[in-house]
């Protein structure tokens, strides 16, 4: 009787704690090097409190009762009462047959029903870590967490229940307001999804009082105006100003907005038993972990030792079931959850989950029982809770607040609901669903029952709650009175972009110079090759070590690597810090950066940039999963907190980003005139045909040029261009391209067609002169012909093809018949450069384009018209126009077959020197 009375009130003392032992095994397949370098923190750790003896007794002398127990735990999610519509086939779990201890066994059943066949559905029992699964079993047996000093569980006092009434009946009369008010207005309403409100407000409210300070949020459409207006405080009048039509942003600045579903806020809220208010930070669109990431480095540089990662700053992503099943970037993004050099110190995942996408049901839109089931990959613990049921659901938010805390892992909330109207307000879900929404039609509304159970309980009465909703009411109405006069204002240079300047301002500062003392270069060449005494460095790289050094001694042949750890180290002597993400970057793809060094008998792991620089800026070397998209997005969100960073992501090869279109599309070449949003992030493309086939050579630069919004014309007025596109050719113009990022007064995204081939050509070395104090990138280099006054042809051209062309003009004497202008950077085109670039010839009489990749690929549609208006304006225009050179049109960037690209190549190196 004791200790069934112990199993009743413990359940969770039927599970053992981790042994070191069998941490060390639970992953048998996970191995990495000994790296603890800059980026790197040791994850905040959690062992649960070990049993006394006679609790373990109990587990092995009740062994049919412990499988039981963990029978409820495992499948007990089958039988809750999760969903408004019933649509999961409920199934009986856990039956318990009758025997002489009848009456003991049914209170313990009775009790482990109460928790687990509830209106909250628990799915942890598939975690590996027994530490968990006991963790949670704990909690909601005992209803008590393990430490001590823990706050106690939340409570759905009179005044909490008051909370959650406030925040449903005002997210209905806004819904009802604006049905009223803009009837044709697609504003994707919460009506069947309110409690998703008193969800978020349970998470803000558990999170502020254990001291997280910032929570940045990412969250679709649907119930984003509702949040907005209400938890978040955006105004009123500023929602309805931008639905007549109005800009959401100062007309002045040349932006263009975007839509109502992608408005923003970001308030400080303040909640009982905080000592300090949490800041929210609602994104245009869900690019938010990198940000996450980047808010909480900027934190822990100046926290102490003790601060560790999800402290202060927390992830909460809100998504649908629809794109939760479907959308990879999910899958990506989680992959990266647990990862040393992306993990924010666990997210909060809530599903708003409709059981349906668009008009798509369940059973056409997932494989899975549940939408959440992804979540499994990474052992995400589960709760599905009903939404019918706003006050599971704030327990439901608590709970899942205490496991992230605990463990620093992310957690997914499925909360179960439906919508009232379809996708939209203009939809007609009847069509496609009509027996779902004849139900729906005939029930009344979330708010409306939860009143009901509030009168029943006495804790409001009609009156009060008809004043509830009667004051939103007035309060629309006065702020729907208020958008004549109102007029949007820009806060895009706040706090930490105190000190930027809006790009297209007078202020800006395009061209600023990137040089550097030598004294420095010297420095920093030096600390980027130094080992300690004792590391032992593969055999291969002692020659990596000579050869710079040799290189920084004589201030000659300076190579890509060379000059890529120069800007580096130079930038982080001036207080940034250096972040490349990508797979392979602290090696490099082609085996070339040797940023970090690993010790052959230990595999320890060095930074000597961030070991021997002692600088304040730091380099991470972010060796990331096999991702494209969700690894581009965390750097970029990264890029918006922090513009003191120089973020860069590196593409293995050029086209890998192919994985990523979305988040170039709709944030990297498009946030600044949308949301205002400035970003220095760089794009490293590894661009080049060299035989590797069709899916290694390009980095589709046809694709990034056609995305910029440069003009087109040199009489154009120039535009404030969104990103910069660059082809550099030599090492010195790479190392002034990275530190420009830096010293401009104002943040571009940078796209880089990446050296391959010349990553080692001696040709396409650098001097010391060339990156010295008082020198600066050039976006067009002209040919160092002896005679220029010779050249009867000009020949433009960008990238490692022209070390190839000059070396057949060598072969064929022709030093001087023909000029060969580099032009560095595509986007912004620049026309004042080329137009002095081309005066140095002046008697040329023919001007060629010639590029290595197909004519419908590579620059050539991009630069055409625009050196075409160059040669007009200096009356160079001649009857043949400008002649195209290089391969014919083709669907693929370059053929598998090596003889056809031998012949291809051959054909594009003769072109040039035809007729002369």
């Amino acid at each position: 009787m004791k200790k069934l009375s112990v199993l009743r009130r413990r359940g969770a003392s039927l599970l053992q704690k981790d042994s070191p032992q069998t941490l060390a095994s639970a992953l048998p397949t996970r191995r990495g090097y000994r790296d603890e370098s800059f980026g790197f923190r040791k994850p905040r750790e959690y062992v649960f409190p070990d049993y006394t003896q006679t609790q373990l007794d109990n587990r092995a002398q009740n062994a049919p009762l412990l499988r039981y127990v963990d029978s409820m735990r495992t499948h007990g999610h089958r039988a809750a009462r999760i969903d408004p519509w019933t649509s999961f086939i409920e199934k009986r779990v856990g039956e318990a047959g009758e025997g002489e201890e009848w009456w003991t066994l049914r209170q313990i059943s009775k009790h482990l029903r109460k928790v687990y066949v509830g209106n909250i559905a628990y799915e942890y029992m598939h975690s590996p870590s027994k530490t968990e699964r006991l963790w949670f079993s704990h909690l909601l047996e005992s209803q008590s967490l393990p430490k001590p000093e823990d706050a106690p569980l939340v409570s759905i006092d009179p005044e909490k229940k008051r909370r959650i009434h406030g925040l449903l009946a005002r997210s209905e009369v806004f819904d009802n307001f604006l049905q009223l008010k803009f009837p044709n207005l697609k504003r994707y309403g919460l009506e069947g999804g309110e409690s998703m409100l008193p969800a978020l407000d349970s998470l803000f409210s558990a999170a502020s009082q254990a001291g997280v300070q910032h929570i940045v949020l990412a969250m679709p459409h649907r119930g984003r105006l509702n949040l907005l207006t209400d938890t978040l405080g955006y105004s009123p009048a500023a929602l309805f100003h931008k639905i007549k039509g109005g800009y959401e942003i100062p007309e002045e600045l040349g932006a263009e907005g975007d839509v109502l579903s992608h408005l923003v806020s970001s308030p400080s809220l303040s909640y009982p038993g905080a000592t300090h208010p949490v800041k929210v930070s609602l994104l245009p669109n869900p690019s938010h972990l990198g940000k996450t990431r980047a808010k909480q480095y900027a934190l822990l540089k100046t926290s102490p030792e003790d601060c560790k990662l999800g402290d202060r700053v927390m992830c909460v992503q809100i998504h649908g079931d629809a794109s939760f099943t479907g959308q990879g970037v999910v899958m990506e993004s989680l992959g990266l959850s647990n990862l040393p050099h992306f993990t924010s110190g666990g997210s909060v995942h809530l599903v708003v989950d409709n059981n349906i996408g668009y008009t798509t049901p369940a059973s056409n839109a997932r494989s899975s029982l549940y939408c959440s089931d992804v979540g499994k990959m990474i052992n995400a613990p589960v709760l599905h809770v009903n939404g019918d049921h706003p006050e599971d659901v704030a327990k439901a938010m608590d709970i899942a607040f205490r496991y992230r805390n605990y463990f620093r892992k992310d957690i997914i909330v499925d909360l179960l609901v439906y919508r009232r109207w379809g996708h939209n307000e203009l939809d007609l879900p009847g069509i496609t669903s009509p027996l779902m929404y004849e139900k729906i039609a005939a029930r009344k509304s979330v708010p409306q029952l939860y009143e009901q159970k509030l009168i029943a309980e006495d804790i409001l009465t009609p009156e009060a709650i008809s004043s509830v909703r009667g004051s939103y009411k007035t309060h629309l109405e006065a702020e729907l009175a208020k958008v004549p006069s109102y007029f949007p204002f820009a806060s895009m240079l706040e706090e930490q972009w105190n000190g930027m300047v809006w790009p297209a301002s007078v202020e800006a500062e395009h061209d600023p110079v990137t040089g550097v003392d030598r004294e420095i270069l010297e420095r920093v060449g030096k600390a980027s090759v130094t080992v300690p005494e004792g590391f032992e460095i593969h055999s291969k790289l002692h020659r990596h070590v000579k050869n710079r050094l040799q290189s920084i001694e004589s201030g000659k042949g300076l190579d890509f690597a060379t000059a890529e750890a120069l800007a580096f180290g130079s930038v982080m002597l001036e207080g940034t810090d250096v972040r490349i993400s990508g797979q392979d970057v602290g090696r490099g793809t082609f085996s070339h950066r040797h940023a970090m060094l690993v010790n052959q008998q230990t595999e320890g792991v060095i930074v000597p940039l961030n070991d021997e620089l002692k600088a304040d800026g730091k380099l991470e070397l972010a060796n990331s999963s096999l991702s494209e998209m969700a690894v581009l997005g965390f750097e970029y969100g990264a890029s918006w907190e922090r513009p003191n960073l120089l973020p860069i992501w590196e593409a293995q090869f050029g086209d890998f980003f192919n994985g990523a279109q979305v988040i170039i599309d709709t944030f990297i070449t498009s946030a600044e005139t949308k949301w205002l949003k400035q970003s220095g992030i760089v794009m490293m493309l590894p661009h080049g045909l060299d035989g590797a086939g069709p899916e290694h050579s390009s980095s589709r630069i046809e694709r990034m040029l056609q995305l910029t919004n440069d003009r087109y014309d040199v009489v154009s007025e120039p535009t404030n261009i969104n990103i910069h596109v660059a082809f550099p050719t030599t090492p010195a113009q790479y190392f002034h391209l990275l530190r420009r990022q830096i010293r401009r007064n104002y943040r571009k995204p940078l796209v880089l067609a990446g050296p391959k081939g010349l990553l080692r050509l001696s040709a396409a070395s650098s001097s010391m002169s060339d990156i010295e104090s008082g020198t600066r990138f050039k976006p067009v280099l002209a040919d160092p012909l002896s005679d220029k006054a010779k050249a009867k042809r000009v020949v433009m051209l960008s990238g490692k093809v022209y070390y190839e062309l000059i070396k057949e003009r060598q072969t064929r004497d022709l030093n001087d018949a023909v000029a060969f202008i580099r032009i560095e950077e595509l986007a912004p085109f620049p026309f004042k450069q080329l137009e002095e670039a081309l005066a140095l010839y002046p008697n040329a009489d023919e001007f060629v384009w010639l590029q290595e990749e197909p004519r419908n690929q590579g620059a050539y549609s991009h630069v055409a018209g625009r050196i075409g208006s160059v040669l007009e304006k200096m009356g160079l225009w001649r009857v043949k126009g400008l002649v195209y050179m290089g391969r014919k049109e083709s669907p693929l960037p370059a053929p598998g077959v090596g003889k056809l690209y031998q012949a291809q190549q051959r054909n594009v190196l003769e072109a040039p020197f035809i007729g002369l």
